[in-house]
């Protein structure tokens, strides 16, 4: 995936302004979302700052990190590689850094393994995926740079030592690249290999990412030996006006249980997920589909809809996101990528930017329409001192302290209740065409409602001078009633108030309100704060950097601002330990 350094306007524009951006990207202007800090990404890090680093989310001790690559489970080891710039803060000089785990929370690095070195990856080592290839033995697919113009193939590294428990080591055969795009292939926009999977025919498929005349495309490769490929005269899937797709997922998922299929898996009782994240919208989306084997063709669920105004894994700050099978606990597991929402010389005076989200379990919902997401149950072990309360009742403008635990580094799961709809207020019909976050940017937590606001003001000072609300707000549309959901970073900071992104970011919950009652959880960490509506149906990462919530003076509050009264029916808070990353 390319260099990632979202400017705080594009995220917020309309579609004709993201229409504008993709024309002028496609002829060969850098997009406004991406720009190169060449001056910036060798500067040596000198003095780590640790006032908003985390305590239990993934990142090294120092420099920049972005996308998850080829993780995978293998001989009761997880192996996590990541692009990583060795030498600075900012976007440059990647490498596939690796680290090792035994429970996907708390990690041992190692060294690189992948780097530029090749004249098939001389000008970088780009974003790509893990395959376990018969007779237990993984393969890495990653896109390589190969002149200052980015042209881009695909190439593969093997482990150099099968008998290495951690397979430190990795050999770029010289037989790279074995993909290279065609004529009819934008070559400066074709990366980021999925993991492959087998056919009925006995024959590997992978994905590679692209675009074309503002088409975003899953270019489908077959090959029967993983080493000679063969282009699909059809991608796999397609879709008109997305702009180009980055790190594409495609899996499989159990109509009948949550348990995770691997990648090749081909039975009944099947739908399957293609995930693309969207340079644009830098925002990853997904359909639920039908995958026709015979035609090699994925054909989204009328439910499902391509592009932007589709479903999205996270509605924050989320990108480049990538799963794998994991054959251990029979789960399909999610990991990606929340990069800073500072700015580019806070990063280098602060010397680190980019974090990686908890691993999510994911499935799919019974509805057949969407995907559930829940932090994998190792992190329970990090839980140290527990809080309670039980069957208390907020009226209109009342909250609670939750106090007993580090509310800067927390773990909180909160039951909600309420004894009527009857005074939920109407959906304006202006709103129909806005993105959720637009929603709530108008209607916040500190707006009166009917039913709502109400949810955790988290991360917040003792006087609410900062606050980073996520919290849940009930709207009556037409017959039916619409759940919204939002994180809202806008008074989250009082630093860099012109300078700093601070988005009301917000997705809609698709859930049934028969027993009155909506669950959230957020795990929030000093700069992090990730949170799952109604068991995991809506997840919303956001990234925050309080200047007076901050270690033991930050606060966790539980509030009301609607009309009808809300009832803690469970609230659980733990203080978070450290996780072991260095």
């Amino acid at each position: 995936m390319e260099i990632l350094r979202e400017s705080s306007s594009i995220w917020a524009l309309p579609i004709l302004l993201l229409s504008f951006f993709i024309v002028v990207f496609n002829n060969g202007v850098v997009d406004a979302s991406h720009k190169v800090f060449m001056h910036l990404q060798s500067t040596s890090t000198v003095d780590v700052k640790n006032v908003h680093r985390t305590g239990y989310h993934f990142q090294p001790p120092k420099n920049w990190i972005n996308d998850p690559n080829g993780p995978m489970y293998y001989n009761g080891v997880y192996h996590l590689f990541y692009q990583y710039n060795p030498k600075g803060a900012v976007w440059g000089n990647i490498v596939w850094a690796h680290s090792v785990s035994t429970d996907l929370i708390n990690w041992i690095p190692l060294e690189p393994a992948i780097y530029p070195s090749k004249i098939f990856d001389k000008y970088g080592t780009w974003s790509g995926s893990a395959t376990i290839l018969p007779g237990n033995k993984p393969i890495i697919l990653y896109t390589g740079i190969v002149d200052a113009n980015k042209t881009q193939v695909q190439n593969y590294a093997i482990p150099a030592n099968m008998s290495d428990p951690y397979l430190r080591k990795w050999i770029k055969p010289d037989n790279n690249p074995l993909i290279v795009a065609d004529m009819s292939i934008n070559k400066i926009q074709f990366r980021d290999p999925t993991t492959a999977w087998m056919g009925r025919d006995g024959h590997w498929r992978i994905l590679v990412g692209s675009v074309r005349n503002h088409r975003g495309k899953a270019i489908l490769y077959r090959s029967k030996d993983f080493m000679k490929w063969t282009k699909a005269k059809h991608p796999l899937h397609t879709a008109t006006n997305t702009g180009n797709w980055e790190c594409p997922d495609f899996f499989p998922v159990s109509l009948k249980n949550t348990d995770g299929l691997d990648t090749s898996y081909n039975g009944k009782n099947i739908k399957h997920i293609l995930k693309v994240s969207l340079d644009v919208t830098r925002f990853d989306h997904y359909t639920v589909g039908t995958y026709d084997t015979k035609k090699d063709r994925y054909i989204p669920d009328k439910t499902s809809v391509n592009g932007w105004k589709g479903l999205r894994l996270d509605y924050g700050n989320y990108y480049a996101s990538k799963s794998f099978f994991d054959s251990g606990k029979k789960r399909r597991i999610m990991m990606g990528w929340a990069n800073e929402s500072d700015t580019v010389d806070d990063d280098v005076r602060k010397g680190w930017a980019g974090v990686h989200p908890i691993p999510r379990k994911i499935w799919l919902d019974p509805s057949g329409k969407s995907l559930v997401q829940w932090p994998v149950e190792e992190l329970e072990t990090l839980r140290e001192k527990k809080v309670q309360l039980s069957n208390h009742k907020l009226n209109m403008g009342e909250k609670v302290e939750i106090k007993g635990i580090i509310a800067a580094q927390a773990d909180v799961e909160v039951i909600f209740s309420f004894a009527s709809l009857d005074k939920t207020e109407p959906f304006d019909h202006s709103w129909a065409d806005l993105y959720a976050q637009d929603v709530c940017a108008i209607k916040g937590s500190m707006v009166q409602g009917g039913l709502g606001p109400f949810g955790l003001l988290t991360l917040a000072s003792e006087n609410l001078e900062e606050y980073t609300p996520v919290f849940f707000r009930i709207f009556k549309f037409q017959d039916k009633y619409k759940v919204l959901m939002c994180s809202d970073a806008s008074r989250s900071t009082l630093k860099n108030e012109t300078t700093m992104y601070k988005p009301s970011f917000a997705g809609y919950v698709d859930v049934d309100l028969a027993d009155k009652k909506l669950s959230l959880r957020s795990l929030i960490d000093n700069s992090v704060v990730e949170s799952f509506g109604a068991g995991g149906k809506t997840c919303i990462t956001s990234r925050v950097y309080p200047t007076l919530a901050i270690f033991d003076k930050a606060h966790l509050f539980v509030f009301n601002n609607g009309k009808e009264s809300i009832k803690i029916e469970t609230l659980n808070a733990w203080t978070m330990a450290d996780a072991k990353l260095h």
